[in-house]
């Protein structure tokens, strides 16, 4: 199977790429070894990807429920087969720590085998009408072809939750997947797939440079929807492309995160402080959905930092192919640059740091630090590394300003043991997912995945993934003579 990854899937063949100026380097973000090089896809090839799923997906739209259902199963099956190859591949190309590797295997199985049941879940409804001898229905039709853009993060895991919910709703596929993870984010997907038994064209894969391909990607003619997860500010261009063509599209943008992570004076501080830790220090901070920042009451500041403080010192850091190891390397060095820059800015406005580590090659050591300013820049940027700020506050109401404060709103988490009071502050969050007393990183297959503000549009997950990539068709049938205006 390694050797076809340094191909392009395009027409159910693996082939190489038409850009002869432009080659993928695939590094191992912790031994920084390029280990795989593949030829860049141009626009002609691109074009023939969308080609090959639109006449693919005429066909897979025919096929029974069952037997979409059948394939979809197949490959969550697959899934589990070769979930050691998998998890080899996300620690290579992604510096995927074992654990988060396992986790993110697991997760794109949960929503491939949720997937599986759509074929059954493209209901209809039959609706009241005024009109003599009609009989009016609503039914839910494939939208056609997906283009699918997936983030170097979760790679697997993301490209599946667009991926096999586009396949079980009847659509066809072309994935472009993140220059850092070519393989986990789209050819091994592919393959998976391949293996499972879709049609030849039903599933294409273009590895390729967004300068070479990224607007094309996006404002081809065929795709009638954009999946998109990655940076706010690439989303926000992504959609003005989607909607600027000669076709406008149907887009889902999952974008970036400032989640904020906030403990009342009446929380479990053990149990607050074990979260805070899994929230932001998971895959090394990296996670779009990670507690980027935490707002502690006053009352408890002192007891919870000195808790957060203890476990924080204990993480293990360094090779992500060793078992234990929490907190890995940055995927390259742009990112690890920046969260350097973050850091320095942090210690120029006289915040408290009170762990410090090193950065080793892409190996950023674990920081907490801590202030009492809210204007801080590092309480309103997405850090995207193992960077955790604490802002003390002096009370619940200042906690829910400070939450709100940021242009994001995707997760966040909020700890207090009276869950009434607990619910109703949620409602005052501005996210489009709150944890009481849980994981700011929580991903169910068959609940809303999706932000507010600037963290995006759309949601993924069970029903709500199976209305956005579907289209809603009212149909009415007549028998006997109308009645007409004129």
């Amino acid at each position: 199977m390694e050797k076809q990854f340094d191909k392009q899937f395009i027409g159910g063949k693996w082939k190489q790429g038409n850009d002869s100026e432009h080659v993928n380097e695939d590094k191992n973000p912790y031994t920084q070894e390029t280990f795989l090089k593949i030829q860049g896809a141009n626009t002609e090839d691109v074009d023939e990807a969308y080609q090959a799923a639109q006449k693919a997906q005429k066909e897979w739209m025919k096929q029974t429920p069952q037997e979409r259902s059948a394939v979809i199963s197949k490959a969550a099956e697959l899934m589990e087969e070769k979930k050691a190859e998998i998890v080899e591949w996300l620690i290579k190309e992604g510096g995927a720590t074992q654990i988060k590797a396992g986790l993110e295997v697991s997760l794109a199985k949960g929503i491939t085998e949720e997937a599986a049941s759509f074929p059954m879940r493209m209901e209809g409804k039959i609706l009241p009408t005024n009109t003599l001898g009609e009989e009016s229905f609503a039914t839910h039709r494939p939208v056609g072809v997906i283009g699918i853009i997936s983030p170097w993060n979760f790679p697997f895991h993301l490209t599946m939750r667009s991926l096999a919910p586009a396949l079980a709703t009847g659509n066809g596929v072309v994935i472009k997947p993140a220059s850092d993870s070519p393989v986990t984010g789209g050819l091994l997907p592919a393959a998976i797939f391949e293996e499972a038994g879709v049609p030849a064209g039903l599933v294409n894969v273009t590895v390729g440079s967004g300068s070479e391909i990224g607007d094309y990607f996006v404002g081809h003619p065929i795709p009638s929807f954009i999946s998109f997860t990655g940076s706010t500010a690439v989303g926000k261009n992504i959609a003005s492309h989607a909607m600027s063509g000669k076709k406008i599209k149907q887009v889902a943008l999952e974008l970036g995160g400032n989640s904020p992570f906030i403990v009342l004076d009446d929380a479990d501080i053990e149990e607050a402080a074990q979260s805070l830790i899994v929230s932001k220090f998971m895959h090394s901070g990296q996670i779009c959905m990670a507690a980027n920042r935490a707002i502690v009451v006053e009352s408890v500041f002192d007891e919870f930092v000195a808790k957060v403080v203890e476990r924080v010192k204990k993480l293990t850091v360094g090779d992500p192919a060793k078992e234990g190891t929490v907190v890995g390397p940055i995927i390259n060095q742009k990112q690890t640059d920046q969260i350097q820059e973050i850091i320095q800015q942090a210690k120029d406005s006289n915040a408290q740091f009170l762990v410090e580590g090193s950065i080793k090659g892409q190996v950023v050591e674990p920081v907490v630090l801590v202030s009492e300013d809210a204007a801080l820049e590092i309480f309103h940027q997405e850090i995207f590394g193992p960077v955790l700020p604490i802002l003390k506050v002096k009370d619940t109401e200042a906690a829910i300003q400070a939450a709100n404060d940021t242009e994001y709103g995707l997760s966040s988490a909020l700890f207090t043991k009276d869950l009434t009071k607990g619910r109703a502050l949620a409602n005052k969050i501005e996210a489009g997912m709150c944890h009481i007393n849980g994981l700011t990183v929580d991903d169910q297959p068959n609940a809303p995945f999706g932000g507010e503000k600037n963290s995006g549009i759309g949601r993924f997950n069970g029903e709500w993934v199976l209305e956005e990539f579907t289209r809603t068709q009212w149909v009415t049938t007549k028998s006997g003579k109308g009645q007409y205006p004129f």
